[in-house]
C-alpha cells in the first residue's frame, strides 16, 4: 500500500512540476496583453484500468467486472458435480465445429488441408504435469475474438447468470446462461487458451490464473492451423480428472448429443519381460560363481 502512494505522490508531483514549467514558459513568450493560457504546450495522460497493459510476453487486460464477479462465484463455489467444465468445454468445442462445417458448405477452402480439415476433438490427460488439454478444430478465435468474447466485453448472460444464483440458482445451470467457459475454473488454478481463426494469420494465446487479469500474447509453439486447444493446469484435489476410467465415463456422458468424434490420449505404464540372451546368462553364470568363491574365503 505505501508503495502504491508512494508512486501516485510521484506521479502527481510530475505533473505538477509540468504545469508549473509550462506556465513559466507560457508567461515568458505571450505578449504583455494577450489572456494567459495555462495549458498550452501540457499534455496529460490518464492511464485506465481497462487499457491494456504490455507486460512480459503479451498484453494484459483487466476483466470486465460483470465476468469478475462470475469468477468469485466459481472459484469460492462448493459445487461438488465439478465435472462440469468438461460438458462445456465438449459443447463449446462442438459449437465451434458446427460453425466451421456450415461455413465450408459455401466456401470448402475453410477446412484446409491434412488433420486441420478433420472436424474432431481431442482430450489429452498429462499426470506428470498435471495438465488436460482440450483441442478442437473448429472455427477458432482471433486475437480481438479472445479480449472480447473472454474478458471485457460484458455479455448478457454473465449478469442473469449472476443474478440467478444469488437468487439460489447453482453452478450447474452456468451453461445455460452462455458463460460456460468459465467453469473450467471450478477444476484449473491457471488456463491457456491457444486459437487460430481463418482471419486472423497469427496465432495467439489467452491466459489466466483468474486474477481479475488475463493476458493475450502470440503463440510462437505447435501450430494448430484452425481450432482451438485449451490447457487447464489442475488443482491438487482435481487431479482425478486425468484417470482414463474417468475421463471415459465423462465424455460418454456429455457427449451424446455431440456429431463429432472425441478422442482420448492418455498414458500408460507397462511392465515387459525381456527375454535374456545366450550371453547375458554366461554372464550372469560367471558372476554367480564369483560370489560363491567369495563366500567359501570369507568362511576360511
Amino acid at each position: 500500500i505505501n508503495s502504491a502512494l508512494l508512486t501516485n505522490h510521484t506521479n502527481m508531483l510530475r505533473l505538477l512540476v509540468t504545469c508549473v514549467c509550462a506556465v513559466a514558459a507560457a508567461t515568458a513568450s505571450a505578449p504583455e496583453d494577450a489572456p494567459l493560457n495555462l495549458w498550452s504546450g501540457v499534455t496529460v495522460g490518464l492511464k485506465s484500468d481497462d487499457a491494456s497493459v504490455e507486460k512480459g510476453a503479451g498484453e494484459q487486460y483487466q476483466f470486465q467486472a460483470d465476468v469478475n464477479k462470475l469468477m468469485d462465484i466459481i472459484i469460492n463455489s462448493l459445487y461438488s458435480k465439478k465435472e462440469i467444465f468438461l460438458r462445456e468445454l465438449i459443447s463449446n468445442g462442438s459449437d465451434a465445429l458446427d460453425k466451421v462445417r456450415f461455413m465450408s458448405l459455401t466456401d470448402s477452402a475453410v477446412l484446409g488441408e491434412g488433420d486441420t480439415s478433420k472436424l474432431e476433438m481431442k482430450l489429452i490427460a498429462d499426470k506428470e504435469a498435471k495438465t488436460l488439454t482440450l483441442i478442437d478444430r473448429g472455427c477458432g478465435m482471433s486475437k480481438e475474438d479472445l479480449i472480447n468474447h473472454l474478458g471485457t466485453v460484458a455479455q448478457s448472460g454473465t449478469s442473469s447468470f449472476i443474478e440467478a444464483f444469488q437468487q439460489g440458482a447453482d453452478v450447474n445451470l452456468i451453461g445455460q446462461f452462455g458463460v460456460g467457459f468459465y467453469s473450467v475454473y471450478l477444476v484449473a488454478d491457471n488456463v491457456a487458451v491457444h486459437s487460430k481463426s481463418n482471419e486472423d494469420d497469427k496465432q495467439w494465446v489467452w491466459e489466466s490464473t483468474a486474477d481479475s487479469t488475463f493476458s493475450v500474447y502470440e503463440d510462437k509453439g505447435e501450430e494448430l492451423g484452425r481450432g482451438t486447444k485449451i490447457v487447464l493446469t489442475l488443482k491438487e484435489d482435481c487431479l482425478e480428472f486425468l484417470e482414463e476410467e474417468r475421463l471415459k465415463g465423462l465424455i460418454k456422458r456429455y457427449s451424446e448429443f455431440i456429431n463429432f468424434p472425441i478422442y482420448l490420449y492418455t498414458t500408460k505404464e507397462e511392465e515387459e519381460e525381456v527375454p535374456i540372451e545366450e550371453g547375458d546368462e554366461d554372464d550372469e553364470e560367471g558372476e554367480d560363481e564369483e560370489d560363491e568363491e567369495e563366500g567359501e574365503d570369507e568362511e576360511e
